[in-house]
């Protein structure tokens, strides 16, 4: 995600860093502040929300993957034809910032399921237009400053998920369930009112191929596929936990009213700090892969563990060290995607990575929803180790066959 922009040439990186202000930058961190903030603000207490309304936990299931199915049918396209969409990137942001205000007022309004499934189909939407939000701000800055804004917007983007994910708690104690939802709702519509300010400095590309080439050569990137199954894999995790059914169990554990708040700072701070110090260091592509060994190892043995403790406060440390080696493995496996693919598919590749990993965020609480039904929300955990032990197996797998490391020759099919 961070790095899906195109390069520009020396001309253009000239023209947007001379037009570039101060104000402007500040005026787009903010919109990627509320881009997030509205998005993430009711995740911790949303399934507590869910089951307060009488709702099965398959039927919190399918509305917590939801989320992902837009994002399934969104990401790809726009990722492959963000060179064809310019000219209406800022437009189909701010889309997305109107879908958000449509999503929070559908949780304001209404309790039924089909109202609920609907604002999360429309949250999904909003995540989605994410790949529009980097590629405007990419031309804000020269291509050889472009790692330090990129990691300028990744620190906003943690830092809006951990504030907002922080407050929801406290939002329902003090004001209610629907505080959470009036929440998004206006920091929507701030976003909104802010991304009409935002200036687009981007400039068309010259010769673009055409959008066959794109598609036929994403798909015949080496390791690819690979990548994306363990990134799909972490992600079903993610939200099967954290993001999904753990704030629910850690509730039936206890009636402390900070129990979620702590949970939430648990998990994001290592998960957070795992981020960064990758960030300081080169890690070689050997490296990369022991590390993501090591962290799917971990991450199955602490999801594991988790039905075998009985007290919160050791299942808020087990969702510390799952923060940890998530931490790891989303930021290497970005790099992996970054790593394969030629400059003129890197938006094409990043769209197909950020589409199919979706599958996870809907996939996977959709089936623990449907598996904590039929037995107990602790199957669950048992659901994420064994996918975490998928995962380190597939990483075994690309090991041994270095399937990571080669390039596929672009120019082969340039030539054919």
């Amino acid at each position: 995600m961070i790095q899906s922009s195109s390069p520009l040439n020396l001309h253009e990186e000239s023209r947007s860093q001379a037009l570039a202000t101060k104000k402007d930058h500040v005026i787009f961190l903010c919109v990627i502040f509320c881009f997030w903030f509205c998005t993430y603000v009711y995740i911790p207490v949303f399934s507590l929300y869910l089951e307060s309304i009488h709702f099965t936990y398959s039927m919190i299931g399918i509305i917590l993957g939801s989320y992902g199915l837009t994002q399934i049918l969104l990401r790809f396209p726009l990722g492959v034809l963000s060179d064809k969409l310019f000219g209406i990137r800022k437009h189909l942001l701010t889309f997305g910032f109107l879908a958000g205000i449509a999503s929070g007022l559908f949780l304001l309004f209404s309790e039924s399921f089909i109202a609920i499934f609907i604002a999360r189909l429309l949250a999904g939407v909003t995540a989605a237009m994410w790949v529009m939000a980097t590629v405007l701000y990419s031309h804000y800055v020269k291509e050889q400053f472009a790692s330090k804004a990129m990691s300028r917007v990744q620190f906003l983007t943690v830092f809006a998920q951990f504030i907002s994910m922080m407050i929801s708690g406290y939002l329902v104690y003090y004001f209610g369930w629907k505080a959470p939802f009036l929440v998004a709702t206006v920091a929507a519509v701030v976003g909104t009112i802010l991304v009409l300010q935002v200036k687009d400095f981007s400039v068309r590309r010259e010769n673009a191929l055409p959008l066959s080439y794109y598609l036929k050569q994403t798909f015949r990137i080496r390791g690819l596929l690979f990548i994306t199954f363990l990134s799909l894999g972490a992600h079903s995790i993610l939200f099967i936990t954290i993001f999904g059914f753990s704030p629910m169990y850690v509730s039936q554990l206890t009636e402390s009213s900070y129990a979620v708040t702590v949970l939430v700072c648990a998990f994001f701070i290592p998960h957070a700090l795992a981020a960064i110090w990758l960030m300081f260091r080169t890690i070689k592509q050997q490296s990369q892969i022991k590390i993501l060994i090591i962290s799917f190892m971990l991450t199955a043995l602490f999801a594991l563990l988790v039905p075998f403790v009985q007290s919160w406060i050791f299942v808020v440390l087990l969702h510390a060290g799952l923060g940890v080696s998530l931490g790891f493995i989303f930021p290497l496996l970005l790099a992996m995607v970054i790593q394969v693919s030629d400059a003129s598919l890197k938006n094409s590749a990043m769209g197909f990575y950020q589409s199919f990993y979706a599958l996870g965020i809907m996939g996977g609480p959709l089936l623990a929803g449907e598996l904590a039904e039929l037995t107990n929300l602790l199957s669950i955990f048992y659901l994420c180790g064994i996918m975490a032990v998928i995962c380190t197996i597939v990483v075994v797998v690309i090991q041994n066959s270095r399937v990571v490391y080669k390039k596929r020759e672009v120019k082969e099919a340039k030539e054919q």
